[in-house]
């Protein structure tokens, strides 16, 4: 493969793009007409494709301004890849990036290691790009949040601005460091990451597995219920043929060298889950363990992937080569975005589309914000959140197994804020501070157009 540049990452100005240049004289009618077309462009095929779902994710998303800033990260790339950007060069601007980074994408996963980390979650949007979008479309969140909890202004600018300094002090620290795996874990963390890594060492696989699984004849198999469909002999046959495909996207030092391990049990159909996964066609699959004892089986998630909202707005043509498939696409990403991810993460293709197949693991646990609410504790939490974001953006260049990113993004980050920082921090929180403002009268004019049948799966 090749890397690539700013120049070969050119940000093109599509239709809508065009359209949100001049946001503030746009009339809110005009603005209304954006996110319709945004969102129609966006999910057409998935709307379509599964209605009820849609309809689900939408109503999720009318509830507040935060869920309707979550499942629209193509609006949000609408706007910001046709602004300009001072910190975005050649190597600053074509990094790995996550792409829908809020402050509710962030929980524990049990690593490679076998070590429970705290860590960015869901790689769906992930895709190459400049490193202060992520900034941005975290501190938009921040302020949603903070707005949503009711804190004063001048409390919410001062946590996106913890945020970003503990983002650049993390930076400094893997330019001084030869150690490049920092990770978050119950020996360096306190407050609430500490309490979320503590409720995710308690959960047991024995739990999970009853809740999805139950015994037939001494062997597990998948519970039918109203939420996994059955598959037809076809459909069964063609799911196990790419899953067997997966397993040759397994790394040879992350497969488990058992006989019986990947021994696949059984397949259900799922319908996505979340507001990004909606209209998704999934599986789950049921495979054998380390042994044949019932308790250690293994659930996998086999979701369709989706196109990476970012892409819709930037020239792909040169990062496109690299990947096979949006499955290949994101796992790439993960693996260049995590150091020890899932050891079960892997990819397949099912009637020329990609997938990703994951674990359903019992120690993800969310981040929960609903109890942290006063400035204080918050803080401490954004320093963590701020070092996390530092974590995946450093981890992912040359030293990682994937050649887009071939320089150390550390030193590129560092170069493109030289003597620059604060004014890093001013830019990035006004637009943080601006841009939850504009959310949230688009959320507004989000809930009247669906409301009124202009979102065409309101009329379905």
């Amino acid at each position: 493969m090749y890397p690539i540049d700013l120049g070969m990452l050119r940000v093109m100005a599509h239709s809508a793009s065009n359209q949100a240049r001049d946001r503030t004289s746009d009339p809110a009618g005009d603005r209304s007409e954006l996110i319709v077309s945004v969102l129609d462009d966006a999910f057409a095929p998935l709307m379509e494709a599964d209605p009820i779902a849609f309809r689900r994710k939408f109503r999720t998303m009318a509830a507040v301004p935060h869920a309707f800033y979550r499942g629209t990260a193509c609006l949000f790339y609408a706007d910001v890849t046709a602004a300009e950007d001072p910190f975005a060069d050649e190597r600053s601007g074509a990094i790995w990036v996550h792409g829908d980074l809020h402050v509710e994408n962030f929980g524990t996963y049990l690593n490679s290691d076998g070590r429970l980390v705290f860590d960015i979650n869901d790689f769906d949007e992930a895709y190459l790009g400049r490193f202060t979008w992520d900034l941005q479309r975290f501190a938009a969140s921040l302020a949603l949040v903070g707005w949503q909890k009711a804190l004063p202004e001048d409390d919410v600018r001062r946590l996106v601005g913890r945020y970003l300094r503990a983002y650049l002090a993390q930076v400094d620290e893997y330019r001084r460091s030869e150690d490049d795996d920092f990770a978050l874990h119950l020996d360096n963390t306190d407050g609430p990451i500490h309490a979320v890594l503590v409720a995710a060492r308690q959960e047991r696989r024995a739990d999970l597995l009853d809740a999805l699984t139950e015994i037939e004849d001494g062997t597990r198999v998948l519970r039918h219920d109203d939420s996994v469909r059955r598959l037809s002999k076809r459909e069964r046959s063609q799911v196990v043929s790419a899953f067997e495909r997966y397993l040759e996207s397994i790394p040879e030092t992350k497969r488990f060298d058992r006989a019986l391990f990947y021994e696949l049990h059984d397949v259900v159909g799922k319908s996505g889950f979340g507001i990004g996964s909606a209209g998704l066609p999934a599986y789950n699959v049921l495979v054998e363990g380390f042994s044949q004892a019932l308790d250690n089986d293994v659930v996998l998630s086999m979701k369709q992937a989706n196109v990476p909202a970012v892409s819709r707005f930037v020239d792909t043509a040169a990062v496109e080569k690299y990947f096979d498939h949006e499955g290949h696409r994101t796992v790439v990403s993960q693996r260049a975005l995590q150091v020890h991810t899932d050891p079960l993460l892997g990819y397949t293709e099912l009637d020329g589309v990609g997938y990703v197949v994951s674990e359903l693991s019992p120690y993800e646990v969310d981040l929960d914000w609903s109890g942290i609410t006063e400035p204080d504790e918050i803080a401490s939490v954004v320093d963590l959140l701020g070092r996390a974001t530092a974590k995946i953006h450093c981890a992912s260049d040359e030293d990682s197994d994937q050649d887009l990113v071939d320089f150390q993004v550390e030193d590129a980050i560092a170069e493109s804020v030289h003597r620059r920082r604060k004014e890093l921090v001013t830019w990035v929180t006004d637009f943080g501070m601006d841009y939850a403002e504009r959310v949230r009268e688009d959320h507004a004019l989000f809930v009247d157009a669906f409301r009124g049948g202009r979102i065409g799966v309101s009329a379905i």
